[in-house]
């Protein structure tokens, strides 16, 4: 049976799933905790320098410490065992001394051993100068040999396999343990008149044993102080250094944000007031540069808005003067009359042109007034489309509408009938002569309409240049429309102007679509739209061969204020009221509102 059979069936078992329901809070507490030890491991450089050093300095002081308490327990050792060596070799001395004429095979050895065992215990004892390795106790037996064996002491507490290195004649050295205590024993041969005894000492390692918890304890205590000191020290050193990092962070996002006056404290002359003095240098140039770029727009909107102005002057009076032509042009000759044809067509145009250009300027200097109102979309979708079904007539081009009615939205119904308007004509000029469709949709929060043609498309990368002024995707097509290049800018300045969102997709050979989204209130916040952008999943080669989601949820813009004939508080992205002074920027990014990723 697989793992992942025998997984299920623990599942199913009443005991288990209690236990995996219960474990469940935990497991998310353990998920939302390491989440939030990862953010702060990213977001954090202090931290990182910091536990960095303690880690590094945890594998020194743990290596150090192991070095250091080996390196004690083996002199300690050794000093113990040396000193061993030399007691038992002095005890050997004597007891041979004392022994030298005992058999101890004879009657009354017993007696003998014992009182030669005393009197090399109370000589130890009575002179301390000898005693090198500290308190011992001693043992003798005869073993077994020809007679019974005859002891004396603590022999039990031999091993046997010593005590047979010992018979054998040579020297034992032994560690062991008694009721708990480690121990050291030394064992060697006693020369006799008869056959050799068997001659111990056990030294206890208590003191030993003491002395290394001693110097253990020591050195956790001693680690853990100089890891908080280390840690001490690196978390100062590494303020002082992300101190006016961070401090440099937040004047620059205060700049990035449009208080040009900010600037770094500059004090001392390390590299950190070099940092301050270069980075003020730089902001002061760019505020100047930002300033010569604003004062430089403003004069340019404003000689557009002159000229186009100043315009209407002579344009008026040469349209007067050519619909005096246009009317009599049955009377003037052919060549003439189709020069008063081209001159009424292109004033046409001209006066499209002068009208888009106020517009723009009008949006630029943030002049322009939203008149908002509850309307009926389908209502005012059907109006722009009227608008055009003659161009669409003339391309040969189908409009296919699906208009549900009983869509409301508080918006401005010119503004909204010139965006729908300007899209349905780029869709039959660039449609081929293919069905243009129309769709609507809503839902509780914003209400969306789609123009879908099926012609040309738009190349890698044009989706985002769709909306820039002036710009057209082939400069060799000719346009029915006869438009002005302002069209689609001056549709996503309205969309702006409503709060709402204007999106472009298309792929070579599969067409394009414009997608329009408004909130249902003006100021609403819409976070995904009634409508797919881009083709449905597994519509078209293209969209199966990219595995192109149908619909998207792309960010709001900022900084999108509406204007009505009553004031009307503004708000930023988190529904906050905003001063005039403080209304968010609109970001040079933000310019062309299109879906992220896949979807473009």
């Amino acid at each position: 049976m697989s793992r992942l059979g025998i997984r299920r069936r623990l599942v199913r078992l009443p005991g288990v799933a209690r236990l995996v329901r219960g474990l469940a809070p935990l497991r998310a507490q353990a998920h939302e905790l390491g989440a939030l030890v990862a953010a702060s491991w990213r977001r954090s450089l202090q931290l990182r320098v910091v536990v960095s050093t303690l880690a590094l300095s945890s594998a020194v002081v743990l290596v150090l410490g192991l070095v250091l308490q080996s390196e004690i327990a083996e002199r300690l050792l050794q000093s113990k065992i040396n000193g061993a060596l030399v007691q038992a070799e002095t005890g050997r001395v004597v007891l041979e001394g004392e022994l030298s004429g005992v058999d101890p095979d004879r009657e009354g050895a017993q007696e003998i051993l014992n009182a030669a065992l005393q009197r090399l215990t109370n000589t130890e004892d009575s002179s301390p100068g000898t005693s090198t390795a500290g308190d011992f106790r001693a043992a003798l037996t005869s073993g077994i040999g020809n007679g019974p064996e005859i002891s004396s002491g603590p022999v039990d507490e031999v091993t046997p396999e010593q005590r047979a290195t010992v018979a054998e004649g040579g020297v034992s050295r032994q560690y062991t343990t008694v009721d708990g205590v480690p121990t050291l024993v030394i064992g060697q041969p006693v020369s006799t008149a008869g056959r050799d005894l068997q001659f111990y000492l056990l030294f206890p390692l208590e003191g030993e044993r003491l002395t290394l918890n001693l110097v253990q304890s020591t050195l956790i205590v001693g680690g853990l102080v100089l890891l908080v000191l280390l840690a001490a020290i690196a978390s100062l050193v590494t303020r002082q250094v992300v101190r006016p990092i961070r401090h440099a962070a937040d004047v620059a996002e205060r700049f990035a944000g449009g208080h040009l006056d900010e600037r770094m404290a500059v004090r001392g002359e390390d590299e950190v007031a070099r940092l301050a003095e270069s980075y003020n240098e730089m902001a002061g140039s760019l505020a100047a540069q930002i300033a010569q770029l604003e004062e430089f727009g403003a004069l340019q909107r404003r000689f557009t808005s002159d000229v186009s102005h100043e315009l209407r002057t002579p344009l008026t009076t040469v349209r007067m003067a050519a619909d005096v032509l246009y009317a009599s042009r049955d009377e003037l000759l052919p060549a003439l009359r189709r020069s008063s044809e081209l001159l009424v067509t292109e004033l046409d145009r001209f006066e499209e042109l002068l009208a888009d250009l106020l517009e723009i300027s009008r949006l630029d200097a943030g002049v322009a007034e939203l008149g908002a109102e509850q309307i009926d979309l389908s209502a005012v979708v059907q109006r722009a489309v009227g608008a055009v079904r003659g161009l669409a007539t003339d391309a040969g081009t189908e409009l296919v509408l699906d208009l549900p009615a009983g869509e409301y939205v508080e918006a401005d119904s010119r503004r909204v009938e010139r965006i729908v308007r300007n899209l349905v004509a780029n869709a039959i000029d660039h449609g081929e002569g293919r069905p243009v469709e129309v769709t609507m949709a809503g839902d509780p929060a914003s209400v969306a309409v789609l123009v879908r043609d099926h012609g040309v498309g738009l190349r890698p990368g044009e989706a985002d240049l769709v909306f820039n002024r002036f710009w057209r995707a082939e400069e060799s097509r000719a346009r029915r429309s006869g438009g002005t290049g302002l069209g689609l800018s001056i549709s996503i300045e309205d969309a702006r102007l409503h709060g709402g969102w204007l999106q472009a997709w298309g792929e070579p050979g599969s067409g394009s679509a414009f997608r329009l989204t408004l909130p249902r209130q003006v100021g609403g916040h819409i976070s995904a739209s009634p409508l797919p952008l881009g083709p449905p999943s597994g519509d078209g080669d293209a969209a199966r061969r990219d595995g192109r989601p149908g619909s998207s949820v792309p960010t709001p813009p900022r900084g999108v204020v509406a204007r009505r004939d009553e004031a009307r508080p503004m708000r930023d992205d988190d529904g906050r009221q905003l001063r005039s002074a403080e209304v968010a920027p609109v970001l040079p990014a933000e310019r062309a509102i299109t879906d992220p990723g896949v979807e473009r």
